[in-house]
């Protein structure tokens, strides 16, 4: 009898560590986004700069050292104006970019809106 408990206690114990793993996977790509938007606004003393989706909203984006730019010259590369396409993770301090560029960047379509966009595509 006890060694049944015991077996029941193991399953029991491995499905939920099972399942706590699989919540902290989908928590974790949830947290990744890509949006397509045009610069409005850089603030060059906290790195950041606010885009306009194509839907209309603004977003606030934070610069980081290891943030990547292609066919921009790095954080200095932004203005007013210009289109770009964000990777970015969600944090508590909203959304810090690690890879910035202009559209067209692969595909062959000009910038995006393709199937292959995800879920968390703006």
């Amino acid at each position: 009898m006890l060694s049944k408990r015991v077996s029941i206690l193991l399953a029991t114990t491995a499905t939920a560590a099972t399942m706590m793993l699989g919540a902290l996977a989908i928590q974790a790509h949830a947290a990744l986004r890509h949006i397509d938007g045009t610069v409005v606004s850089k603030n060059s003393d906290n790195r950041t700069f606010r885009l306009t989706t194509q839907g209309g909203s603004q977003v606030r984006v934070k610069v980081a050292s290891s943030t990547v730019f292609q066919r921009i010259s790095g954080f200095g590369g932004l203005h007013k104006g210009l289109r770009v396409e964000v990777e970015g993770k969600t944090t508590s301090n909203g959304l810090v970019a690690t890879h910035v560029e202009t559209p067209g960047g692969g595909g062959g379509n000009g910038g995006g809106g393709g199937a292959d966009d995800g879920p968390n595509h703006t």
